[in-house]
């Protein structure tokens, strides 16, 4: 349950990055009308950083999927190898969140 959380949270949070840049090229092309050695200054600024964003953008979604995975997997391992300790991690978790909401 908790793997398809995290990669839909993964996938939101790159869809909006990439949604981003994506209105951000948009700017830079809308600003091509601007005239001025100022204008050409920034575009070429606007340019440089969108292509270092989507150069992070690529590498930090390698990583995150690739921690993901090695978590699910180290996770799923666990469990299966120690079944009832995990039966009793979860029961306990369980437990005092229950104290928690009865709390309110």
């Amino acid at each position: 349950m908790a793997r398809p959380t995290a990669e839909k949270a993964q996938d939101i949070l790159m869809a909006d990055f990439q949604t981003l840049v994506t209105d951000t090229e948009k700017l830079l092309a809308h600003t091509a009308s601007l005239a001025g050695e100022q204008a050409d200054e920034l575009r070429d600024q606007i340019q440089e950083s969108l292509l270092r964003a989507r150069e992070t953008l690529k590498v930090t979604e390698e990583t995150l999927r690739l921690r993901g995975k090695e978590a699910v997997v180290a996770t799923e391992e666990y469990v299966q190898s120690n079944p009832w300790q995990s039966v009793g991690i979860a029961a306990g978790v369980g437990f005092l969140l229950g104290l928690l909401a009865t709390r309110r």
